[in-house]
């Protein structure tokens, strides 16, 4: 016989697909999703849990005063002050969401459509300047206002990114003007 008739008597067709297989690997790949995706959820609770020494976050006075700034942008997280990788989830604070932050002569106050607002008494602001990253979120140098605020016995770190990124210098300027300004009056 012939090279090329020996190859045509070995061609054979293509094996069928073992569906049960193919099925059984979708199923496994998808419990295997869902499993680090519970895993992930109950590490979040757990932090919150292991946060629930912090006392519940203000609300903003009936009469806060006239605003003295107003900024459009993103709430990005808040961490333990000075540790920009410690995310803070109690009461909230872990979520991400826009922000409308409003400055008056009794605090800054954050209001977070879809999420909870908070409000931070002028007594508690302790700092604000720019910075290039928060938990889970780095930008260029100075892209992002943090502000520092106690709230119980811990300082907290917390970012926010305008919409007109030109109006953070002018916050950190105002801000640091009213917390040297209170802490001169105690």
């Amino acid at each position: 016989m012939t090279p090329v008739i020996l190859l045509a008597e070995a061609e054979k067709s293509a094996e069928v697909t073992h569906w049960g297989a193919r099925i059984g690997w979708l199923v496994g790949l998808a419990l295997f999703v869902a499993l680090i995706y519970w895993l992930m959820r109950e590490g979040w609770t757990w932090r919150g849990t292991l946060q629930s020494d912090l006392p519940e976050l203000p609300s903003a006075p009936d009469e806060p005063g006239a605003a003295r700034l107003t900024m459009s942008g993103r709430y990005h997280g808040s961490t333990t002050a000075g540790q920009w990788l410690d995310r803070i989830v109690a009461h909230g604070l872990g979520t991400r969401s826009r922000a409308e932050l409003t400055l008056t002569d009794a605090g800054l106050e954050v209001v977070r459509p879809g999420a909870r607002d908070f409000f931070v008494p002028v007594g508690a602001l302790r700092e604000a300047r720019l910075d290039k990253g928060i938990a889970g979120k780095v930008l260029t140098e100075g892209g992002l206002l943090v502000v520092t605020w106690e709230h119980g016995d811990k300082l907290i770190d917390s970012g926010f990114r305008s919409d007109h990124a030109a109006e953070h210098t002018e916050w950190v300027d105002t801000l640091n003007h009213m917390i040297n300004d209170t802490e001169g009056a105690r």
